[in-house]
C-alpha cells in the first residue's frame, strides 16, 4: 500500500476519523485548531505533508464551524503544498437544499461545493446525499456511498419474519424499494403532507402492515416527526414491531423525545454524525469506519470501490 498518504480530522468527526485510522493501520495526522474569543479559529498542520495524499475527515453538520474548519484545512494543505487533498465528508450538510422549491431561495448544496472546490479539494468521499444529483454539483471526483452496507446485514442478522420494508414518504421509495429487492420482502409508503418545514400535517398508509415487522428506511432523521408519526400510524394498523434505520442522526431538537416515546422498538443509524446514547435508549449507532476505511485504501492504489457497493 502506498505510505505516501496521511489522514486528519476535524473537531467534530475525530471519533470517527480514529476508527478509521485504526482500520488503516496508521496514526492520525497532529492537527491543531486554534480557537480567538471571539469565536473565529485557525487551522494548523503539526507536521509536514509537503507530497503527500491527505485525507480530511470531517462532516458538515450545523453548526456551521465544522464547515468552516474542513474549508480551512483543505486551504492549509494547499498551501503547505499536499500532492492532493481529499475530503471525507460522512454527513454532506445542507444536502436538502438540492433545488429551487420556490422563489427567491438559496441552494446551499450547489454553494458548499463551490466552496470547496474554491478551497482546493480535489476529491469528495461522502455516504448518502439527500439526492443523488448532489454529485453533479462538483467538478471534482465524488465516491457516493452508502450506508446499506452496514444497515442490511443488521437487519439481517436479526432474522425477521414477515418482514416488510417501509418509506415514511414517497420521495425516499426508491432507497426503500432497493432494500425491499435486496431482502426479499413487500414494500409500504407512507404518503405525508407537510404544514411547514419539520411539520407533518397528515399521513396515510399505501400497503398492508397488519402482523408484520415492519422497517421504516431514510436517510435521515431530523425532529423525527415524520418517522414517529409513521410507526405510530402502523402500529394502529396491526404492526407486530416496528423499527427504524437511516443513515444520518441528526436528532435535532425533540427527536430523541420523540423516539422514546413513539411505537418504535429501536432506530439504527451510521456513526457519521455523533450522538449520546443516554439522549434516548431506543437508538442504535452501527460505525462506518470500516467502509471509509477501505475506500481511502483503494483511493490510495486507485483501485476500484465498485464492489463496496451491496445495493
Amino acid at each position: 500500500m502506498n505510505k505516501n498518504y496521511m489522514v486528519f480530522s476535524g473537531t467534530a468527526t475525530k471519533y470517527l476519523a480514529e476508527r478509521i485510522c485504526q482500520s488503516l493501520g496508521c496514526p492520525l495526522g497532529e492537527l491543531l485548531i486554534t480557537k480567538f474569543s471571539d469565536g473565529e479559529f485557525a487551522v494548523s498542520y503539526e507536521e509536514s505533508i509537503r507530497g503527500q495524499d491527505i485525507f480530511l475527515v470531517q462532516s458538515t453538520f450545523p453548526n456551521a464551524d465544522n464547515l468552516m474548519e474542513l474549508l480551512l484545512m483543505i486551504d492549509a494543505a494547499k498551501r503547505a503544498s499536499a500532492r492532493t487533498i481529499n475530503a471525507v465528508i460522512p454527513y454532506f450538510g445542507w444536502a436538502r437544499q438540492d433545488r429551487k422549491d420556490k422563489p427567491r431561495v438559496s441552494i446551499g448544496a450547489k454553494l458548499v461545493a463551490d466552496l470547496l472546490s474554491a478551497a482546493g479539494v480535489n476529491r469528495v468521499i461522502t455516504m448518502d446525499l439527500h439526492a443523488d444529483q448532489i454529485q453533479g454539483f462538483f467538478n471534482v471526483p465524488v465516491d457516493h456511498l452508502y450506508a446499506s452496507n452496514v444497515i442490511l446485514p443488521y437487519l439481517q442478522s436479526l432474522q425477521l419474519e414477515d418482514l416488510v420494508i417501509a418509506s415514511p414518504d414517497v420521495g425516499g421509495s426508491k432507497r426503500a424499494n432497493t432494500y425491499a429487492k435486496y431482502l426479499g420482502c413487500p414494500l409500504v409508503l407512507c404518503n405525508k403532507t407537510r404544514a411547514r418545514a419539520n411539520v407533518v400535517a397528515s399521513m396515510q398508509i399505501i400497503g398492508d402492515v397488519e402482523g408484520k415487522n415492519v422497517v421504516i428506511i431514510d436517510d435521515m432523521v431530523d425532529t423525527a416527526g415524520t418517522i414517529t408519526k409513521a410507526a405510530d400510524i402502523m402500529k394502529e394498523a396491526g404492526a407486530k414491531t416496528i423499527r427504524a434505520c437511516a443513515s444520518h442522526c441528526v436528532m435535532s431538537g425533540p427527536a430523541s423525545e420523540r423516539v422514546q416515546n413513539s411505537a418504535l422498538e429501536e432506530i439504527v443509524f451510521t456513526d457519521s454524525i455523533p450522538y449520546s446514547s443516554q439522549c434516548c435508549a431506543k437508538v442504535k449507532q452501527l460505525s462506518v469506519a470500516d467502509l471509509f476505511a477501505e475506500t481511502i485504501r483503494r483511493v490510495i492504489n486507485n483501485e476500484s470501490i465498485s464492489s463496496q457497493y451491496i445495493v
